[in-house]
C-alpha cells in the first residue's frame, strides 16, 4: 500500500518510531518508569498511581498520560514528546486531537510485546457518549489475544490474515511466515494496518474485500481469522463486529471456503460464535459446517453466554447500550429462533488429504496452559500417529505416562475403612484434561514406563486378572487410542 493509505507519511512514521524509541515509550520502558504496582493498576484501568508518577511533564511521562491514561496535556509538552514528528502531521493524521485547552489521544497507541506498537481507534469506553465510527478499528482485545495464543506457530512459507483490522495477527504471522497477506473489507482498517506494518518495520500484502474474495484462487500454508463473528439477525452497524450474515453463518462460510484456501498440509484457524438452539445438539450443528470439505477439524468451545448477557456485552462494546429498541430487536430474534445460548471457540482445520477426515467438536472450558497453539499442533500430531496405526500396530508400540500425570481419588469411609468411589487421571499442564478410569486402565497407565510394548504390558495384566490376552488386547485398542489422543500416555520414539 502507498503512503496515501497510511495515517502518516513514511517520513512521519519514521519520526514517530524515533520519538517512541527515544522516550522509552515501550512496554518495558513504561513498566520501568511506573513500577510494578502502578503498572498492574493501569491494567485494571486505575490510573491514579500512574498519574502521580508522571506529574513532572517529561516526554515519556507526557506520552503515558496522553496514550495510556487518556489525559489532556498542554500542546507544548505533547509536541516536545512527539519530536521529531511534527505536531501538524500528528494532528492531520489523527494521532492526537485538540480538546479543551490542550491535546489528547486521537487514536489508541499501545506498546505491545517487546518492541512493537499498535495503533487503533480509541475504544468506546474511553469516549462515553461519542458513537463509534461504522468502520471502527479495534486494538488488542480479548478475542485478539485468544487467537494469538491459539495459532500454531510453526514456520510456514505463506500466511493469510482474513479480516486483519489493525493488523495484530499479521504482526505475529510475520515472525514465522516468509510472506504475509492481510485482507479487510474496511478501507479504514487497512489504513491502520498499513501504518502498523510500517511502524513496526514489516511488509505485508494488504488487499481490500469481503473475507476470501480478495484472494480467490490463491492458496496459503496458514490462514487465520478473527472475523466479525457476532451472532444476530444480520444487521450491520459496525464492521468489526457485524458480518451482515444471519445467525452464525459466517462460521460455516469460512469452513466452506477453507478447502480452496489451503495448500496441501495447510491449516486454517479462526474464532467463531455458534448458537445453541433448543432441541438441537450444538456440537452436531457445528460439525455440519465441515461436511464435505475433506478437512480435518478440531473445534473447541471455550465459553457459552446466555442471550441477554451476550447482547448487553456487544451493545456496550460498541457504545450502543443506551438503545433499548436495538436490544429488544436482537433478543426477539434470539427468541424467534429458539436460541438458548451462544458458544465461543476456536476452529482449527487442516488440509490433510485424507479420504476419511476427522471432525471433532468438544467443550474445553477448563483453564489451559498457554500457548494453546502448541497444544493444538500437538493434537494434530497425535492424530497423525493414530491414523496410520491399527490396533495391532498400537499394541506393538511402547508408551510412557505423561510427565507430571496425577491421580485423584474420591473415597467414602465405611465400616471397613475407605472405599474408593472414583479415580481420575489429571494432566496438570497443557490442556489439563481429566479422565475417570477403572482399575485396569489405571494399571495400564501406571505400568507405561517405556520399557515394554503395550502388548507385553497387557499380557502381564491379563495373567494377573485371569483374562485371555487377546480379549484384553481387543478391548484395549480404543482405550489406548483415546489416552494417546488426550496425551495421558505418549509413544516412545527412540
Amino acid at each position: 500500500m502507498d503512503e496515501h493509505d497510511m495515517l502518516l507519511s513514511p517520513a512521519g512514521i519514521d519520526a514517530l518510531r524515533t520519538a517512541l524509541t527515544r522516550t522509552g515509550f515501550t512496554s518495558h520502558g513504561i513498566a520501568e518508569r511506573l513500577g510494578a504496582q502502578a503498572t498492574a493498576a493501569v491494567a485494571r484501568n486505575d490510573y491514579r498511581a500512574a498519574l502521580r508518577a508522571t506529574e513532572d511533564g517529561d516526554p515519556l511521562g507526557t506520552l503515558i498520560r496522553v496514550f495510556i491514561c487518556d489525559q489532556t496535556e498542554p500542546e507544548a509538552a505533547v509536541a516536545a514528546a512527539l519530536t521529531p514528528l511534527s505536531l501538524p502531521e500528528a494532528l492531520a493524521g489523527g494521532l492526537v486531537e485538540r480538546y479543551g485547552d490542550g491535546l489528547r489521544a486521537g487514536v489508541d497507541l499501545e506498546p505491545y510485546g517487546d518492541d512493537w506498537w499498535v495503533l487503533a481507534d480509541v475504544p468506546a469506553s474511553a469516549r462515553p457518549g461519542r458513537p463509534l465510527h461504522a468502520e471502527h478499528v479495534l486494538g488488542i482485545g480479548g478475542a485478539t489475544h485468544t487467537l494469538i495464543g491459539a495459532t500454531m506457530r510453526r514456520p510456514v512459507d505463506t500466511a493469510l490474515d482474513l479480516g486483519t483490522g489493525s493488523g495484530v495477527q499479521a504482526l505475529h504471522l510475520a515472525t514465522h511466515a516468509r510472506s504475509v497477506t492481510a485482507t479487510d473489507l474496511s478501507e479504514r482498517a487497512l489504513r491502520f494496518a498499513a501504518t502498523n506494518a510500517a511502524l513496526n518495520g514489516q511488509d505485508w500484502e494488504l488487499l481490500r474485500g469481503d473475507l476470501v474474495a480478495p484472494v480467490a484462487g490463491r492458496r496459503f500454508d496458514l490462514v487465520v481469522s478473527n472475523p466479525p463473528f457476532v451472532v444476530g439477525p444480520g444487521t450491520t452497524t459496525h464492521v468489526y463486529r457485524d458480518s451482515g450474515r444471519v445467525g452464525d453463518a459466517i462460521g460455516a462460510e469460512l469452513a466452506a471456503a477453507a478447502p480452496g484456501l489451503l495448500t496441501e498440509g495447510g491449516t486454517m484457524q479462526y474464532l467463531a460464535n455458534w448458537v445453541h438452539v433448543a432441541g438441537e445438539e450444538w456440537d452436531e450443528r457445528v460439525a455440519g459446517w465441515f461436511a464435505g470439505t475433506g478437512l480435518d477439524a478440531w473445534v473447541i468451545q471455550r465459553e457459552v453466554a446466555d442471550p441477554m448477557a451476550y447482547v448487553d456485552l456487544w451493545l456496550t462494546d460498541a457504545g450502543e447500550s443506551t438503545d433499548p429498541q436495538r436490544m429488544a430487536a436482537w433478543l426477539d430474534w434470539f427468541d424467534a429462533h429458539k436460541v438458548e445460548g451462544i458458544g465461543f471457540g476456536i476452529v482449527s482445520l487442516r488440509q490433510g488429504g485424507h479420504a476419511d477426515p476427522l471432525v471433532r467438536v468438544e467443550d474445553l472450558r477448563q483453564r489451559v496452559q498457554p500457548p494453546l497453539g502448541d497444544e493444538i499442533a500437538t493434537w494434530f500430531d497425535r492424530q497423525d500417529f493414530l491414523r496410520v496405526r491399527d490396533t495391532e500396530a498400537l499394541l506393538a508400540e511402547r508408551y510412557r505416562a505423561a510427565e507430571g500425570l496425577q491421580l485423584r481419588q474420591e473415597a467414602t469411609m465405611g465400616d471397613e475403612g475407605w472405599a474408593v468411589d472414583r479415580q481420575v487421571l489429571a494432566m496438570p499442564h497443557g490442556l489439563r484434561w481429566t479422565e475417570e478410569v477403572d482399575p485396569l486402565v489405571l494399571a495400564l497407565v501406571g505400568g507405561a514406563d517405556g520399557r515394554l510394548s503395550l502388548r507385553d504390558q497387557l499380557a502381564l495384566l491379563a495373567a494377573a486378572h485371569d483374562v485371555e490376552p487377546d480379549e484384553m488386547a481387543e478391548a484395549a485398542g480404543p482405550i489406548v487410542a483415546h489416552l494417546v489422543e488426550r496425551g495421558f500416555i505418549e509413544p516412545v520414539t527412540a
